[in-house]
């Protein structure tokens, strides 16, 4: 009976990660459903980007009071997270504390943890006030559905709960201490816990009570949090280190050339082709642009998987700005929306079978599209380096070559260019007599 304890806590922390392990295998499968993309070139300036944006979060301090209050969140769920392993250790083995041989510093760790719980619980408590009592509006959208807003919410809850465990925990831990309780043994600092120890009972089988319901209620919350993560906006946790890794280094506002177009123009333009050689019947024309997520590139999906709903893309956007439809938020939204929908479809099938929808359409309208100016200034913002501009550009490249659906200004603008080699319907001859003006 002794092991009891330790073999459910083994049974709990396996099936843990194990439905972790199936979901990170979904969201890799997901991501596989986007076109293949070549992002293996310069690789010491990709190092280099990840360590800046996801590990510095340099792109953080254009505001000022939420990076700090972000990094301090950030911090808290790195370090703190680093007492799991002692937490493992315990639950495997049955020991208390398994690390504190290391002493001072084991006391230095405690303490410095017991800071920054405390400094997380302030900083979760104000980013909950600015969403529910200052209603900053990038966070009251109109894509930001009931959903989105709840998510925000859990995990704000999630990171109060499991710190507000923590301190509790250690708590009763410092108290059992004092009591002399042969399995506490002395170790630890607790400077921000030694305020919440007098509180507690004082008697020895109450604080064992209270310490082991918090110790197993703060690992079980671990758990069920890592396991939230695929369900939540809060992924980004994960995948912003891949992201900003495969992120787009090319200078802003170079776009890429189809390679179908490419194909395209060789072929006209090389003498020696026939253009009438015998195709291969059972071949799928290649598609120029995309209307489904997976005409995109997995970058682009993966994209998608890491956006946090920040809205800071959305309230740098002009279009948006001036009470157009587009966000480029809701694109990403609607973006991750579609995969997960092919994705459960895939679920039950085996493989996807034909829904009857499309990204386009379906999910983004033409209207949000041809909202958006190109001025690339939802990818200067975001803080993970996420390219919605790159999504809109593919979609409008369907939009024109596959459908020929461009808006009449600009129908009639390709339509000079073609004839008249300006956007201007005046003739060749006369098209540089703007500069005699």
């Amino acid at each position: 009976m002794h092991y009891v304890p330790n073999l459910i806590f083994a049974l709990l922390l396996t099936a843990g990660i194990v439905y972790f392990s199936k979901n990170v295998k979904k969201i890799i499968r997901n991501i596989k459903l986007g076109k293949s993309l070549n992002r293996s070139d310069q690789k010491n300036e990709r190092w280099k980007t990840m360590l800046l944006v996801a590990f510095g979060q340099s792109k953080m301090v254009k505001r000022p009071i939420a990076a700090i209050l972000h990094f301090i969140v950030y911090a808290g769920f790195i370090i703190i997270n680093i007492e799991v392993l002692e937490i493992i250790t315990d639950g495997l083995f049955g020991t208390h504390r398994a690390f504190s041989f290391f002493g001072g510093l084991y006391n230095f760790l405690i303490g410095s943890f017991e800071i920054l719980a405390f400094l997380v619980l302030v900083s979760v408590t104000i980013f909950w006030s600015r969403r529910m009592i200052l209603k900053i509006p990038r966070f009251w959208s109109k894509e930001m559905t009931e959903w989105p807003r709840h998510d925000a919410l859990n995990i704000l809850y999630f990171e109060m709960v499991l710190m507000s465990l923590f301190l509790i925990m250690n708590a009763a831990d410092q108290n059992l201490q004092v009591l002399g309780h042969e399995h506490y043994k002395e170790a630890g600092s607790f400077p921000i816990s030694q305020f919440i120890a007098p509180l507690l009972p004082q008697n020895i089988t109450s604080l064992i009570i209270i310490e082991r319901t918090a110790w197993w209620i703060h690992i079980f919350g671990i758990l069920v949090f890592l396991n939230y993560l695929y369900y939540s906006k809060h992924l980004h946790i994960l995948l912003a280190f891949p992201n900003t890794f495969f992120s787009n280094l090319n200078p802003k506002g170079q776009f890429n050339n189809l390679e179908s177009i490419t194909k395209e123009v060789k072929l006209m333009m090389d003498p020696n082709a026939n253009p009438y050689a015998e195709q291969d019947p059972n071949a799928v024309p290649e598609k120029f642009g995309a209307s489904d997520v997976t005409d995109l590139s997995w970058v682009q999906l993966m994209n998608a998987y890491t956006c946090t709903e920040c809205g800071r893309c959305t309230s740098m956007c002009p279009a948006n700005q001036t009470g157009k439809l587009l966000s480029p938020r809701a694109i990403m939204m609607k973006t991750r929306d579609r995969i997960e929908e092919m994705s459960k479809n895939i679920d039950a099938n085996g493989s996807f079978q034909d829904d009857g929808k499309q990204l386009l359409n379906d999910y983004i309208t033409p209207e949000e599209l041809w909202a958006c100016t190109s001025c690339n200034a939802c990818v200067e913002e975001c803080p993970v380096l996420i390219d919605p501009l790159s999504i809109i550009i593919d979609l409008r490249r369907y939009l024109v070559m596959e459908q020929s659906a461009a808006p009449a200004e600009l129908n009639t603008t390709m339509t000079n260019i073609e004839n008249n080699g300006a956007p201007w319907q005046y003739s060749q001859m006369d098209r540089l007599n703007w500069k005699d003006e």
